[in-house]
């Protein structure tokens, strides 16, 4: 019997399998077909986020089915469940967009429930868009299981004037169309081929940065994340990832021996250097919480500033997804870094082998073309940058590669509105000057609720021709297809009586992200007197339900907008329980 490998006894299943008070437990599994042998294995919760919402979940639940083939070959006993997802894309541009961060922690809530309640050994998570992968991260973390990630895979390109095109060039379009510079027929094509497969969206967005961050903070195998959603090679990744969880539990190597304070710069060295969405300063510290790190907005982006920008991905660069697989992947990029001194080499992984074991076996080397040569990389600091100022004392971040220089410092008077849709408004009916900084405020995590992403906006300026004319500052998100020098994460948000819901129209702005400054020329007496006159938070439409209960808990984005006390106050841990 393959239970040799296994102490049964120090595992959580037992108390679902063993001993002849668990006999109506097992009178279950004997009806789901399940042999006497594979009861007193290891059990594996194979989640996925699989759903019919858009082309990012559709794959998932096809490649689960070659992870348990893994689980099996390893000789553990795999379950597959899913949990939910909500999809940014579809979610953009209306109300929909407030449940997309609040998806996060249900999605790592219900894989905890799920786990803990069925009592499962290890986890290994699919996940294809951009929350579902935080969102299973955390879980593991918070779980401290042996834990393998996978992402599901990009969606390919579609092909247009012999360009590639992606989702993101379908959101600008419509600010073409509104400015007349796009007919209704052109739209129209467009709209049919930029998405032409399953799969996450292509360019460096949050989905593909969070999909190289699983990798480069060890929960996922490397070069995992890089194959295209519609490619069968995939499958070899999920057996292998089946496998591995099996070598990780004989090994009791778990969650939090992987997701450690160097593996989480690793990660945030990884977004840097390909240009990534501004989420991972959201999603890295919500990671780090699970595991009782402190590891904030501010960590992350010290981080960001001294690492090169080297790998060409859009929306900044010219490259997709499929690309940066063909050049090599994560591990080429990561290999660079090395060469640098940025890597901790010593970081533990989900093969059981350390990183620099990893790097040490990948082949492939730098292009030149995706992936530059650290030593000359398209810019010297990272894609994205931390502010902080008066403006932000609890931080703030933005997105710089493919910037110049002159382009990241701008000062101008602020136009203020109350929320995206009416900022949305004025940018379609051109309702806003030249030199102007637009600040969207009550979109924070509580605020919104939900922080929404502001993509319809900053398309829609990009569209018109004016994303380098104007800024604009947010205590919401960005996508990470926005493109121009937009502001996020603007915290305190206005909703806690940040300094960002005491400004009015006229209040000069200026944003340095050369220095990492964004500030307000107002003395700190004129804040103080603008605060005592507050009339205190927007009131919303979602006084009950989920949102309602969401923006009760949540907490500010400097740590992850994150909703319960995280690893550094918690009694036990589910494995040892």
């Amino acid at each position: 019997m393959h239970n040799a490998r296994f102490d049964k006894s120090k595992l959580p299943s037992r108390h679902v399998t063993e001993g002849p008070s668990r006999a109506p437990h097992r009178s279950y599994f004997y009806a789901m077909g399940i042999t006497e042998e594979e009861i007193h294995q290891p059990w594996v919760g194979v989640a996925t986020c699989w759903n019919e919402a858009a082309p990012c979940n559709i794959a998932l639940n096809r490649q689960a089915q070659s992870v348990k083939g893994g689980v099996k070959k390893g000789g553990g006993t795999p379950r597959e469940f899913t949990t939910i997802t909500v999809t940014d894309g579809i979610a953009m541009g209306h109300e929909g967009m407030r449940s997309s961060l609040a998806s996060r922690e249900a999605i790592a809530d219900t894989v905890e429930l799920t786990m803990r309640g069925h009592c499962y050994d290890a986890i290994v998570g699919l996940a294809g868009c951009d929350k579902s992968l935080p969102g299973m991260m955390m879980a593991m973390v918070r779980l401290n299981t042996p834990s393998v990630f996978i992402y599901g895979g990009s969606i390919l390109p579609g092909r247009l004037n012999g360009k590639d095109v992606t989702v993101q060039d379908v959101f600008e379009a419509v600010g073409k169309h509104q400015a007349g510079s796009m007919s209704d027929a052109e739209l129209e094509i467009l709209e049919r081929i930029a998405c032409p497969s399953a799969g996450a969206c292509g360019g460096q967005f949050t989905a593909n940065t969070m999909a190289c961050v699983s990798e480069a903070i060890g929960l996922a195998l490397l070069n995992s994340s890089g194959a295209p959603a519609p490619y069968e090679s995939r499958d070899q990744y999920g057996e292998a990832s089946g496998v591995a969880v099996m070598n990780l539990i004989e090994k009791n190597i778990r969650a939090r021996d992987i997701v450690t304070r160097k593996s989480l710069e690793n990660a945030a060295r990884i977004v840097a250097c390909t240009g990534g969405s501004t989420n991972a300063g959201l999603h890295l510290p919500a990671i780090a919480h699970e595991a009782g790190i402190d590891f904030d907005l501010f960590d992350v982006c010290d981080i960001f500033r001294d690492t090169p920008y080297f790998v060409d991905l859009k929306p900044g660069g010219q490259y997709v997804a499929k690309d940066l697989y063909e050049s090599g992947g994560v591990p080429v990029v990561m290999k660079e870094l090395r060469k640098a001194g940025l890597i901790h080499e010593d970081c533990m992984t989900a093969s059981g082998r350390t990183i620099g074991e990893e790097l040490d076996m990948i082949e492939g080397d730098a292009d030149g073309k995706v992936i530059y040569h650290v030593d000359s990389p398209i810019t010297k600091t990272g894609g994205v940058v931390g502010l902080r100022g008066n403006l932000c004392p609890e931080g703030a971040i933005v997105k710089v590669a493919g910037m110049s220089e002159e382009e990241q410092v701008f000062t101008g008077p602020a136009r203020v509105f109350e929320c995206e849709e009416d900022a949305f408004a004025a940018v379609k009916a051109r309702g806003y000057e030249e030199g102007e900084v637009i600040v969207i405020r009550n979109e924070g995590p509580a605020g919104g609720p939900g922080m929404r992403e502001m993509l319809a906006t900053t398309a829609a300026l990009s569209g018109q021709g004016m994303g380098k004319k104007v800024a604009l500052i947010t205590d919401g998100r960005f996508s990470g297809a926005t493109r121009g020098f937009c502001v996020g994460h603007v915290g305190p948000e206005a909703a806690h009586g940040g300094p960002i819901g005491m400004l009015q129209n006229g209040d000069v702005i200026t944003i340095n992200a050369l220095t990492g400054e964004l500030s307000v020329d107002l003395t700190e007496e004129e804040l103080a007197a603008r605060k005592a006159a507050w009339a205190g938070p927007r009131k919303t439409i979602y006084a009950t339900g989920a949102l309602w209960k969401y923006a009760q808990l949540v907490g500010g984005a400097r740590k992850g907008a994150v909703t319960h006390p995280g690893a550094e106050t918690e009694l036990h841990i589910y494995m040892d329980l």
